[in-house]
C-alpha cells in the first residue's frame, strides 16, 4: 500500500488545509486540545452552539459528510479524501462529536434503506448539523443480545397503517439533544427473535417520548434512558421490510464499529507527550511500555487503512472492523491507569485546572469502561472476530429457532 498522496490527493489536501486555516474557530483550539474523552466539553461557550456553528460552516462550504452524494448534503468525494479531510481538520474534529452517530451510523442506514423522499428530506439536515440523530437499540434486558429487545411496535387499530410504540431503551448517547432517532422494535413475537424485528426512524419530539439522562461516574450525562408510551410512527418512516429489521440493523452495526473503531482515541499520543514533558521517557521501564503501545497504535492505524481501502473499492464495512474497537477500548483503559500511576498521588486530582496533564488521564479512566461496552461489548466483538473473521465454530444458541414469546425469561418453571 502506497501512503503517499497522489497529485489529485495532494491538491485536495492543500485546498482543505487552506480552508480550515481561514475558517476554523481558532479561539477554541487550545481548549479542544485539552478537552476530555467521551464527548465535547467546553467552558468558554456552549459546546452545542459551537459544534452546530462549525458544522454549518463546513456544510455551506461543501466540506460536510464529504463521501455522501451531493443530493444528500455531501460532496461525493472518495473515502481517501474523507480521511485527508479528517487529518487536516485535526483538533477541530472534536466539534463533530454530537453528530458522530448521525453521520457515521444513522445516515448510512437511511441512505441504504430509506425512500428517496426520506433521503432528500432528512440527510441534508443531518449533514448540516441542523438535526442531530441518536441510535435507539440497547434495552435493560437486551444490551449485548440486541435481538432480545422487547420494545413493541404494533399496528394502530384505526386502520391508518401507523405503528404504536411502547417500551424502553437505555444507554442512548445524545438522546437529549436529538431531533430524530433510529429505532429497532419488535413487530412479531411469534417468530424467532432475529426475524420479528422492524426498523423505523422516529421524531424524538413525538408525544409519548420521554428522555431521562443517566448520571455517570464522571458526573457527565452523555447516556440516556428513553421511554415510549403509545408513540405513533407513520409507516412511511419504516426502513426496510416488516420483519426485516435485523438485516437493516446490520448496516448500522457495521458502520458503528467502523466509525468507533477507526476514530476511537487510545490516549497514546497524550501519554507520550506527558512522559516526554516529565522526563519519564528516560526510564527504561516506561520506554518499554511506550514501545509496546506504539506498536499497537500503529497496528490500529494500518488496520483502519485497510478498511478505508475496502471502502474506496465500494465494499461494505465488514466484521473485521470489530478488531479496532476491541483493541482501542482496552488500550485506552490500560494507558489511563498507567499514566495515573506515573503521576503518583497527584493522579487522584481530577480538576483539570490543577491536575498534571489537565486531568486528561483521569477523564479517560472514568470514561473508558463505557468504551468497552458501547457499540458491542468486548465479549461480543471476540465472538464476531472468531466466527466471522477466523471462521471458528459458532457459540451454541439454544434459542435460535425458538419463537421469541416462548423463550423463558427466568430460570423458574
Amino acid at each position: 500500500m502506497n501512503f503517499d498522496d497522489t497529485p489529485e490527493e495532494a491538491a485536495f489536501r492543500a485546498e482543505a488545509r487552506a480552508w480550515i486555516q481561514a475558517n476554523a474557530p481558532k479561539h477554541l483550539e487550545e481548549e479542544l486540545r485539552l478537552s476530555g474523552f467521551g464527548g465535547l466539553y467546553l467552558k468558554s461557550e456552549d459546546p452545542m452552539v459551537a459544534a452546530k456553528a462549525w458544522q454549518k460552516k463546513k456544510y455551506d462550504a461543501g466540506w460536510a459528510c464529504l463521501h455522501w452524494p451531493k443530493e444528500y448534503g455531501g460532496r461525493g468525494t472518495s473515502p481517501i479524501e474523507r480521511v485527508i479531510w479528517t487529518q487536516e481538520e485535526g483538533v477541530y474534529a472534536k466539534l463533530s462529536a454530537p453528530f458522530s452517530i448521525g453521520h457515521g451510523m444513522c445516515g448510512p442506514t437511511v441512505m441504504a434503506w430509506g425512500s428517496e423522499e426520506a433521503k432528500r428530506e432528512r440527510l441534508p439536515k443531518l449533514a448540516s448539523g441542523e438535526e442531530i440523530w441518536c441510535q435507539l437499540f440497547s434495552e435493560p434486558a437486551a444490551g449485548s443480545d440486541l435481538a432480545g429487545l422487547r420494545t413493541r411496535a404494533e399496528r394502530a387499530s384505526d386502520g391508518s397503517g401507523d405503528w404504536i410504540i411502547n417500551g424502553q431503551k437505555i444507554w442512548t448517547s445524545g438522546a437529549q439533544h436529538s431531533q430524530w432517532g433510529l429505532l429497532l422494535a419488535r413487530t412479531d413475537p411469534t417468530v424467532p427473535k432475529h426475524k420479528g424485528l422492524t426498523m423505523f426512524y422516529l421524531d424524538m419530539r413525538s408525544p409519548g417520548v420521554e428522555v431521562v439522562p443517566i448520571r455517570q461516574m464522571n458526573d457527565q450525562r452523555t447516556f440516556n434512558e428513553v421511554f415510549f408510551t403509545n408513540v405513533r410512527i407513520p409507516d412511511s418512516q419504516r426502513l426496510g421490510p416488516v420483519g426485516g429489521g435485523w438485516n437493516v440493523s446490520l448496516t448500522t452495526l457495521m458502520n458503528e464499529r467502523l466509525s468507533i473503531g477507526a476514530g476511537m482515541p487510545t490516549g497514546f499520543p497524550e501519554l507520550l507527550e506527558y512522559a516526554i514533558a516529565t522526563g519519564d521517557v528516560d526510564n527504561p521501564a516506561v520506554c518499554a511500555k511506550l514501545a509496546d503501545w506504539a506498536v499497537k497504535a500503529s497496528g490500529l492505524r494500518y488496520t483502519a487503512f485497510r478498511a478505508i481501502s475496502a471502502l474506496s473499492k465500494g465494499e461494505t464495512p465488514g466484521p473485521e472492523n470489530s478488531i479496532g474497537k476491541l483493541v482501542a477500548g482496552s488500550m485506552m483503559q490500560d494507558i489511563a491507569r498507567y499514566a495515573m500511576d506515573l503521576q503518583g498521588q497527584a493522579g487522584l486530582i481530577t480538576d483539570p485546572d490543577v491536575a498534571a496533564g489537565h486531568a486528561r488521564f483521569q477523564a479517560m479512566a472514568l470514561r473508558s469502561p463505557a468504551t468497552r461496552i458501547e457499540g458491542g461489548s468486548d465479549e461480543i466483538l471476540r465472538n464476531i472476530i472468531a466466527e466471522r473473521v477466523l471462521g471458528l465454530p459458532a457459540d451454541v444458541r439454544v434459542d435460535k429457532d425458538v419463537p421469541f414469546n416462548a423463550i423463558p425469561t427466568s430460570g423458574r418453571k
